[in-house]
C-alpha cells in the first residue's frame, strides 16, 4: 500500500512525539529510579489518540504591547486580569520600539524593577525587584532557571532571541523554588509561527555594527512541521574607551505538531559574547568618567554558551494535559581585569583572572486537570522540577603596577603578577515538588491555593586545599490567592506569599559569608486591583504590599558579606499600558519602595534604607503613528522618561548618590510596506549620571548612544 507524503510525516512526527514523551518521562525519575526500555516498535505501535484542545501555549508573540494572559504567573494560561498577583509583560512590540539591547533595558520602564544600578558594569543584567536584588536568582527562562550557583560564570541573555519578557513580582518560590521575595523575569524565547514570517536587518551607530535576521514558518502544506531561525551578528562597544560588546548568537528552532492538542518545540541556540569587566573611578576622582583605569590587554569578559532543550505538551482529552519542558545548557568564561586604581598614584592596582565552566540540566514535569460542577470550575495542577549545575572556577589573584589617574600610563602585560589561586567547583542539585489549586465560582471570585517543597544540596570543593563545604537545606512554601472580579474586566486581589533563599555555603552564593549560615526567608501581603478597558487594547493596574526577609547578608567588605538580619519593603506601585486607536501606545509606570533594615546583627543600621533602594521609581513611553498619506508612509514618533530616585551606596547611610532622570527617544518611517527605517536614542540629552558609590568606588550610568536601522520585513 502507497502511503502518503502528509500521511508519511505525521506517523514520523507521532513517532518522534511518542519518543520525546518517554524521554520526558525519563526526566521525571531523576534521583527515584530508571525508566524502562522502551523499543522502537512498541512506541510506534501506540494507538493515535486525537483530541481537540490547544496545545500552543500563551507566551507571545502579542499583536500590541498589551498582553491579555501569563503561563508565568500560574504556571497555566491564564487572563492577567484573574492573577492574585502583580504580572508585568513586555511584548516583543514594545522590545522593538524601544530596540532594546539588553534584559536591563527590556524591564527598565516596568514598574517595581530597578535595572542598571552597577551603570557601566556590564558583565551582568543586574536586575532589583521591589527593593529586593534578583540578579543572581531571579532570572528565568521559558520557565526553567537561569541562576548563578558560583561566583562569576554566567552569561547575559540575547534581547533579539526573545519574543516577550514577564516579570512576576512578589515571593515566588511557591510556584518555582529558590528565589527571593521580590519576584522573578522570565524570559520567553522566540519559537516556531504557523504561519510564514521573516525579517534582516542591520543597524549602525554608537558602539555598533550589526546584522540579525529572523525568519521561519510551516515547512509541510499541513503546519505538522515549523521552524524557526533567528541570528545576530555584532561588532560593537560599551561606549567607552577599551571596551567590548561583540555577539554572534544563532537560534534554530522546530516544532511538531501532529495532531491537535499535541506538540514539541525543540529549542537550541549558540551564544559569543566577547565583553569587557566592570569599570568604575575612584570616589572623590576629579577626572572624565570615561578615563580607562585598567589594563587595555587585561580586559575582557568572554563568554560562549550552547543551549539544547524541548517543551513538549500532549491533552490526553479535555481535561487532563501533561506538559515537559527542559534545557541542557554549557558555558565557558574567560575573565581578565585590573581594578582598585585610587588617588595615591604610587599605590598598585588588583589583578585577578577567572576561568569558568558550566553545566546545566534543568527540567519541569507538570499536570493539569481541569473540570467543574455547578457553578465552580477547578484547574489543578501538580509538578515536580529539578537543576543540576555544575561549575568550576579557576580564580586567580594578584596585583598590577600603579597609575596615574590624572594622567593614566599602562604598562601591559609585564606589570601584572597573579599569586594565589582557588579552583573550587560548586554542584548544586535543588528538586521541588508543588502542587497548586485555582477554583472560580461563579465565573467572579477565584482562589488559588499553592504548596511547594523544596530541597537543595550543594557541594563546594575547594581542590587545591583538599577541603568541601557540603549542606543541604529545605524548606516548604506557601501561596494564598483570591480574586473577585466586579465586571470580566475590572478585577480586586489580595495574596500572601512565601519565599526560599538557601545560603548552603560561605561561598556557594557568590560571595563570602561571616559566621553562621541561615536560609533566608521571605513573607509577602499584597492587594491591588486591575482594569482592562472594553473600548481600547489596555490593561491598567495598582497595588500595594508588605515584603520580608530575614537572614538578609550584606557586604561588610568587598568581598565578604554578613546576615544581618530582617529586612523589609513596603510599597505601592502602579502601571499601565494601552494601545489606543491603532496609533498611539502609552506605557506608564510608578513605584514607591519604604524599605528599612528592620534588625541589624552588626549593629548600627537597624532604621537605615538599604544600599542601592530608592524611595521612588517612575517612566513613561509614548509613541504615536502618523498614518501613510499620498507618497509618504507611515511615521511614528516616540520618547520615555525614566526617573530613578535617590539612594544610598551603603547600609550606614553615610553615602548618598542623588536621583536622576533620563530621556529616550525613537522615530521611525516606513520608506515602503516591507522596509522601515528607525533612528533610536538613549539618555538622549547625555546626561553625566551616578548610578552608586560602592566600598570607594563609583559607577558612571552609560552616555548617549544613537542607533539607526534598516529593516526588511515579509
Amino acid at each position: 500500500m502507497t502511503i502518503g507524503r502528509q500521511a508519511l510525516l505525521r506517523i514520523q512526527a507521532r513517532r518522534l512525539i511518542a519518543s520525546s514523551a518517554l524521554i520526558a518521562a525519563s526526566f521525571g525519575m531523576v534521583g527515584t529510579g530508571r525508566a524502562q526500555d522502551v523499543s522502537p516498535d512498541d512506541a510506534t505501535q501506540l494507538e493515535t489518540i486525537v483530541v481537540t484542545g490547544k496545545s500552543d501555549r500563551v507566551g507571545g508573540p502579542d499583536q500590541t504591547i498589551v498582553a491579555k494572559d501569563t503561563a508565568t504567573a500560574t504556571k497555566t494560561d491564564t487572563p492577567i486580569v484573574d492573577v492574585p498577583a502583580s504580572v508585568s509583560v513586555v511584548t516583543q512590540k514594545e522590545l522593538e520600539a524601544r530596540h532594546v539591547e539588553s534584559l536591563q533595558q527590556a524591564v527598565a520602564y516596568t514598574s517595581s524593577v530597578l535595572t542598571d544600578e552597577f551603570g557601566n558594569d556590564d558583565r551582568y543584567d543586574y536586575i532589583r525587584i521591589r527593593g529586593f536584588d534578583q540578579t543572581s536568582l531571579g532570572t528565568y527562562r521559558d520557565g526553567l532557571t537561569a541562576r548563578i550557583p558560583a561566583w562569576f560564570t554566567a552569561s547575559r541573555l540575547e534581547p533579539y532571541g526573545l519574543q516577550r519578557v514577564e516579570v512576576l513580582k512578589g515571593s515566588t518560590s511557591t510556584l518555582f523554588g529558590l528565589n527571593g521575595p521580590g519576584g522573578l523575569v522570565n524570559a520567553i524565547t522566540k519559537r516556531p509561527l504557523d504561519q510564514k514570517q521573516g525579517e534582516i536587518y542591520t543597524s549602525y551607530g554608537d558602539g555598533t555594527k550589526e546584522i540579525g535576521v529572523d525568519f521561519g514558518g510551516p515547512i509541510d502544506p499541513d503546519g505538522v512541521w515549523t521552524y524557526r531561525l533567528t541570528g545576530l551578528a555584532k561588532d560593537g562597544d560599551q561606549g567607552w574607551d577599551y571596551s567590548n560588546d561583540d555577539r554572534l548568537y544563532i537560534a534554530p528552532a522546530l516544532t511538531i505538531k501532529p495532531e491537535e492538542g499535541t506538540s514539541l518545540t525543540i529549542l537550541t541556540d549558540y551564544y559569543k559574547r566577547d565583553g569587557t569587566g566592570a569599570r568604575g573611578t575612584p570616589a572623590g576622582a576629579n577626572i572624565d568618567i570615561g578615563t580607562f583605569l585598567g589594563e587595555p590587554d587585561f580586559n575582557r569578559f568572554n563568554t560562549e554558551q550552547v543551549d539544547i532543550g524541548y517543551q513538549f505538551e500532549h491533552e490526553f482529552n479535555e481535561n487532563l494535559t501533561f506538559r515537559s519542558n527542559a534545557r541542557y545548557t554549557h558555558l565557558s568564561l574567560d575573565y581578565a581585569e585590573v581594578y582598585g586604581a585610587s588617588l595615591d598614584p604610587t599605590a598598585d592596582r588588583t589583578a585577578f583572572s577567572v576561568g569558568g565552566l558550566s553545566n546545566r540540566y534543568a527540567f519541569d514535569n507538570q499536570l493539569q486537570y481541569d473540570t467543574g460542577w455547578d457553578r465552580v470550575a477547578s484547574k489543578t495542577l501538580v509538578g515536580v522540577d529539578y537543576a543540576n549545575d555544575n561549575t568550576r572556577e579557576n580564580i586567580l589573584f594578584g596585583t598590577a603596577g600603579p597609575i596615574d589617574i590624572d594622567n593614566p600610563t599602562y604598562c601591559g602585560l609585564s606589570c601584572i603578577n597573579l599569586g594565589p589561586y582557588v579552583n573550587w567547583r560548586v554542584k548544586q542539585q535543588a528538586v521541588g515538588v508543588y502542587a497548586q489549586e485555582q477554583l472560580t465560582f461563579d465565573d467572579r471570585w477565584i482562589v488559588t491555593l499553592g504548596g511547594r517543597w523544596d530541597r537543595v544540596h550543594t557541594t563546594a570543593d575547594y581542590l587545591d586545599l583538599g577541603t568541601q563545604d557540603d549542606d543541604t537545606a529545605s524548606a516548604f512554601t506557601k501561596r494564598a490567592g483570591l480574586t473577585y472580579k466586579f465586571t470580566p474586566n475590572l478585577a480586586v486581589y489580595a495574596n500572601y506569599s512565601e519565599s526560599f533563599q538557601p545560603l548552603v555555603s560561605p561561598s556557594a552564593n557568590g560571595y563570602a559569608v561571616s559566621g553562621s549560615l541561615k536560609p533566608q526567608e521571605g513573607k509577602q501581603y499584597e492587594a491591588g486591583i486591575k482594569y482592562k478597558p472594553d473600548g481600547f487594547d489596555g490593561l491598567f493596574t495598582a497595588a500595594v504590599f508588605d515584603l520580608t526577609q530575614t537572614n538578609v547578608p550584606t557586604y561588610v567588605t568587598p568581598v565578604v558579606q554578613q546576615q544581618i538580619g530582617k529586612v523589609g519593603v513596603r510599597g505601592i506601585e502602579l502601571e499601565g499600558k494601552a494601545a489606543i486607536a491603532e496609533n498611539l501606545n502609552l506605557t506608564l509606570a510608578y513605584s514607591y519602595w519604604d524599605a528599612e533594615i528592620l534588625e541589624d546583627g552588626i549593629g548600627g543600621n537597624a532604621g537605615n534604607r538599604p544600599q542601592r533602594v530608592p524611595r521612588h521609581l517612575a517612566s513613561a513611553w509614548v509613541d504615536y503613528t502618523l498614518p501613510e498619506e499620498g507618497p509618504r508612509g507611515d511615521l511614528t514618533i516616540g520618547g520615555g522618561l525614566r526617573y530613578i530616585g535617590q539612594t544610598y551606596g551603603d547600609d550606614a547611610n553615610t553615602i548618598s548618590i542623588g536621583g536622576y532622570a533620563l530621556v529616550d527617544a525613537a522615530i521611525s518611517y516606513k520608506m515602503t510596506k516591507d522596509v522601515t527605517l528607525a533612528l533610536n536614542a538613549t539618555n538622549l540629552f547625555d546626561r553625566k549620571y551616578l548610578t552608586t558609590s560602592y566600598y570607594g568606588t563609583e559607577f558612571y550610568g552609560d552616555r548617549l548612544k544613537i542607533v539607526g536601522t534598516l529593516k526588511h520585513s515579509w
